[in-house]
């Protein structure tokens, strides 16, 4: 039986994070809303065409048009929410959506994360080419590999030859729907944080993941800082990192060794429920970041010292 002090200990966690979600909510949609609404007028006034035609002989080696340069784009300069909002403005099948969401999980929000890990350690230059180059060769590999997919991704835009008027009622519905669902996303997301919080989860599930950084090639205890890195994310799990850093907990070294796998692999939760709430394969997205996370760690630790 379950105590009134956990029911209430429960509902407090939902309490607490409902305006920490309006908050979160509310700024995402004031970023989401406008590049939507921007993408729209660019796909009637034929300007994402235009752009498609420049674009496509490059990205036809991922399997995608040219008009997805756009959501890429959007996703590493401004978000993973921000490609979303541009990915469901287009018409994709569900292996581009798929490549598509891959490329944005690991190359996002650049300038923000990227000055994260300039913080705690690691080169901002680095970690941002690095990003890109990983997107782009996931994006090839996943296009020889990927079998097609039966359906399409979510389309929330007109068929071609609708009239203005149409194309604006539709958009302005298609953000309703999107509204809502970027509303229960973050909610859930928000109260999952309180409830790690107020059960004390993540120290001791920090010790449990502690071997598995072996594997990972990384330092034991760096456990924390890689499950804080993959729960809050970079940008929002920035001050505990610079914390334990302070504390001595982790030196500035293995806090960069760390950083190498967390730019391909981190965020894990939200990411993965963001993509796979819009239909994007959850074990696709798991099993590829933590490959890369584990390609570009341990070829780092095999080509460096051989470098030097």
């Amino acid at each position: 039986m379950i105590g009134l002090n956990e029911m209430k200990k429960f509902f407090d966690c939902i309490r607490k994070a409902l305006p920490a979600s309006w908050k979160s909510t509310t700024w995402l949609l004031k970023l989401m809303i406008p590049i939507s609404l921007g993408v729209t007028l660019m796909q009637y006034f034929g300007l994402l065409t235009w752009i498609a035609s420049q674009i496509n002989p490059l990205f036809i080696y991922f399997g995608l048009p040219g008009e997805s340069a756009v959501a890429f784009i959007s996703g590493a300069t401004a978000g993973t929410y921000a490609g979303v909002a541009v990915m469901m403005s287009i018409p994709l099948t569900m292996k581009q959506a798929s490549i598509l969401a891959l490329m944005i999980a690991l190359c996002h929000a650049l300038p923000m994360e990227c000055a994260v890990n300039r913080k705690t350690g690691s080169s901002f230059w680095t970690m941002g080419i690095l990003r890109i180059v990983m997107a782009l060769t996931c994006a090839l590999i996943l296009n020889v590999l990927l079998p097609d997919m039966p359906g399409t991704y979510i389309y929330l835009g007109t068929a071609a030859d609708s009239s203005f008027t149409e194309v604006m009622t539709t958009w302005v519905m298609s953000q309703i729907k999107m509204s809502l669902m970027v509303a229960l996303i973050i909610f859930v997301l928000m109260v999952i944080q309180r409830l790690m919080e107020a059960y004390s989860l993540l120290t001791p599930l920090s010790r449990l993941l502690s071997p598995l950084m072996i594997l990972f090639g990384l330092p034991r205890h760096a456990s924390y800082m890689w499950l804080v890195g993959n729960v809050l994310g970079i940008s929002y799990g920035s001050a505990v990192m610079l914390e334990l850093e302070e504390k001595g907990l982790v030196t500035r070294e293995e806090a960069d060794e760390v950083n190498y796998h967390l730019i391909m692999n981190h965020s894990l939760l939200e990411d993965t429920i963001v993509f796979a709430a819009t239909g994007i394969s959850a074990l696709l997205l798991i099993a590829t970041r933590i490959s890369f996370a584990l390609a570009l760690v341990w070829g780092r630790k095999i080509w460096v010292p051989r470098a030097r």
